[in-house]
C-alpha cells in the first residue's frame, strides 16, 4: 500500500476537524439546557476563587444531549487535564485503582455510562470521591493486608442514561447532579446554524427548521441528519432545500415525527402483536430483535415524551395517539384507559 493511500485525504481530514469543531468548547458556546450551564457555571467559579478542585458531577439524562461535551466543558474552563474511560471498560477494582493511581493533581475524570461499572469498582469509588484515598488488598486469605494509597485531588464526572440503577451511596457522593432534557426546536435550529456553518453548507432556514423538528429533541441526532442532507444535496445535484430535506429523511427512514425504523418497530409491534399492550420489556424486545436496555434508554424516552407510549405497571402500552400515527383504528377499550 502506498504512502498516498495511507495518508488521510484533504476531504478526511476535514471531516475530523468537523467532528471536533461541532463540540463546544466553553459555556458560553453550548445551547440548550440554560438551567444546568447557569448551575455549572456558578460551580466552576466558585472552585476557581477558592483554587480548589470543582466538587464531583453527575450527568443524568437520555443519549446525545451533551454530556460528553459538558464533560469535556468543565475540564477546559477549569484549564485542567481530562482523562476519559467508560463503565464498561471497568470491570474489576484494579481497572479503577489503575486509573485513579495515575491521576495528577486536578485532573477531570470521566466516566461515560457510569452505572455499568463493576460493582467492587463502584464501592472502591466511594473512598476515592470523599477522601481521595484508595485501599489495595495485597495477598490473600488470613495473610492479606490492606495498603491505603493517597491519591492526587480530582473531579469525577459521571454521565449515566440510568441515574436509577446508581446506588444511593455512589449518588450522594457526588456535590452536584444534573439532569438533562431534551432540546427544543427552536434550539435544535441555534445547533443546526452553527453546524451548517463549519460544514459551509447553503441551506435555507424553512430546511433547518424541518430537520429540527424531526430530529428528537437531540443534537446529536440533528448532526447527523444534517450530514445525510448534505450528502444528499451533493449527490444529487441540487439545493439543500426542503424538498432535499424530506426527500434525504424519508430516504433514511426518518419520519414526519422523527421516528427512526425502531421507533416504529417498538410501536407496530406494541399495536399488531399485542394489541396495544400492556406487554414486558423483555418480551417487546424479543419481537423487535432489540437489547431490552436499548429500547429502554434509546426509544422510550421520545415515544414517552411525545405521547406515542405509556408506561404503566403492567407493561408498556400504545396510546390512541400512536395507532393514529400508524394508520391504525384504535381497538374499543384504548391504551388511554388503562
Amino acid at each position: 500500500m502506498t504512502d498516498d493511500v495511507l495518508r488521510a485525504s484533504p476531504e478526511s481530514e476535514a471531516e475530523l476537524a468537523f467532528e471536533g469543531a461541532l463540540r463546544p468548547q466553553s459555556l458560553a458556546e453550548f445551547v440548550g439546557q440554560q438551567k444546568v450551564r447557569r448551575q455549572l457555571q456558578l460551580l466552576l467559579e466558585a472552585a476557581g476563587l477558592q483554587n480548589r478542585t470543582p466538587d464531583h458531577i453527575l450527568l443524568a439524562g437520555p443519549p446525545g444531549l451533551g454530556k460528553t461535551t459538558l464533560a469535556m466543558i468543565v475540564a477546559h474552563e477549569g484549564r485542567r487535564p481530562l482523562r476519559m474511560t467508560s463503565g464498561p471498560a471497568i470491570q474489576h477494582a484494579g481497572d479503577l485503582a489503575a486509573v485513579l493511581s495515575s491521576l495528577v493533581p486536578g485532573e477531570v475524570l470521566f466516566i461515560d455510562e457510569i452505572h455499568r461499572m463493576a460493582r467492587s469498582a463502584e464501592e472502591m469509588l466511594y473512598l476515592a470521591m470523599e477522601d481521595f484515598r484508595v485501599d489495595i488488598m495485597v495477598g490473600k486469605g488470613a495473610g492479606a493486608t490492606s495498603i491505603p494509597l493517597e491519591l492526587a485531588p480530582f473531579t469525577l464526572v459521571g454521565a449515566t442514561t440510568r441515574s436509577g440503577l446508581l446506588p444511593n451511596p455512589l449518588r450522594d457522593r457526588f456535590g452536584f447532579t444534573a439532569h438533562l432534557e431534551f432540546y427544543e426546536p427552536d434550539e435544535l435550529h441555534e445547533v443546526l446554524v452553527r453546524a451548517a456553518r463549519l460544514l459551509s453548507l447553503a441551506i435555507d432556514e424553512d430546511a433547518l427548521a424541518e430537520i429540527a423538528r424531526r430530529s428528537r429533541g437531540t443534537p446529536r441526532i440533528a448532526n447527523r441528519l444534517l450530514r445525510r442532507v448534505r450528502d444528499f444535496a451533493l449527490v444529487r445535484g441540487g439545493p439543500a432545500d426542503r424538498t432535499a430535506v424530506r426527500a434525504a429523511l424519508e430516504l433514511y427512514d426518518v419520519d414526519e415525527q422523527g421516528l427512526d425504523r425502531l421507533d416504529r418497530a417498538v410501536l407496530t409491534a406494541i399495536v399488531d402483536r399485542f394489541d396495544g399492550g400492556p406487554v414486558g420489556l423483555s418480551t417487546l424486545a424479543v419481537s423487535v430483535g432489540e437489547e431490552a436496555e436499548t429500547i429502554e434508554a434509546v426509544v422510550e424516552p421520545f415515544l414517552v415524551r411525545t405521547g406515542l407510549l405509556s408506561r404503566t405497571p403492567r407493561g408498556r402500552v400504545a396510546t390512541a395517539r400512536a395507532w393514529d400515527h400508524l394508520g391504525r383504528a384504535p381497538r374499543a377499550t384504548g391504551a388511554d384507559d388503562l
